[in-house]
């Protein structure tokens, strides 16, 4: 399989965002259990345990990296179904995270948003977030759970080769 990236990255006032969609026919609720329910991100990026709420940390078991770590991630905003906003901090730094659903006619948009300071960390995780969203399909729509190995080092040089955009893709 060669995926093909799908990321784009643009500007902001504080930094940049790099963005990544999935669409998925099914209602927003739906799609939001999948990000949020324990029993559902195990299928995909990792269970996790504790109280979820937003200021409140949980701890995520991260199932698809090497020695399943257990890493702490905070609850910044939780706006069922529509938005979810984490972070983290760890020896890459801080990590802050959003993810956007929105719903039309039966299609739920999921907008990935990592922020980031600058561009240089787009290469090394632009990859591995397709590889999990992808992860994410695969286990709605029951097809082949991706290779890490077809996403990265081959998207690495897509996405370090990424300019920030203006918002309205100018």
């Amino acid at each position: 399989m060669s995926p093909i990236p799908t990321g784009r990255l643009f500007g902001t006032a504080s930094g940049n965002d790099l963005v990544l969609t999935r669409t998925f026919r099914a209602p927003a609720e739906d799609v939001w259990a999948s990000i949020t329910e324990s029993e559902r991100t195990a299928r995909w990026f990792g269970p996790w345990e504790g109280e979820a709420a937003p200021g409140r940390t949980i701890k995520v078991r991260m199932v698809h990296e090497e020695h399943e770590p257990w890493y702490d991630l905070r609850i910044e905003a939780c706006e069922p179904p529509h938005r979810l906003t984490v972070s983290a901090l760890d020896a890459h730094g801080a990590w802050r995270i959003d993810l956007l659903l929105s719903e039309t006619a039966g299609m739920t948009e999921l907008r990935f948003v990592q922020h980031l300071d600058g561009t240089d960390l787009a290469g090394d995780v632009g990859p591995g977030w397709e590889y999990y969203l992808d992860m994410l399909v695969a286990s709605r729509d029951g097809s082949p759970t991706p290779d890490f190995h077809d996403y990265h080092p081959a998207m690495q040089a897509y996405y370090r080769g990424l300019s920030p955009q203006t918002p309205n893709g100018a």
